[in-house]
């Protein structure tokens, strides 16, 4: 003999489709909007603020006026 297979159809969710949806939505949005905050702080936000911190470790701003004066781009000076 044989085994007969029956496959039910399920049926289709008519109360609260929407509330579903949007939850399950809701959730893969912050998800992903968390994952990309971090992402851009760890791959943008940090190297530049490392290269920040360089510039600024070797920066003399007295050298750099007296670059700009002889320049003649102050009118005062």
């Amino acid at each position: 003999m044989a085994d007969k297979v029956v496959s039910t159809v399920t049926k289709p969710q008519m109360r609260g489709l929407l509330n579903s949806v949007i939850k399950r939505n809701l959730i893969v949005a912050l998800t992903l909007s968390g994952i990309a905050g971090v992402l851009t702080k760890q791959l943008v936000g940090n190297p530049r603020k490392k290269r920040y911190a360089e510039f600024y470790r070797t920066y003399d701003a007295e050298k750099e006026f007296e670059k700009m004066r002889q320049k003649g781009l102050f009118q005062s000076c």
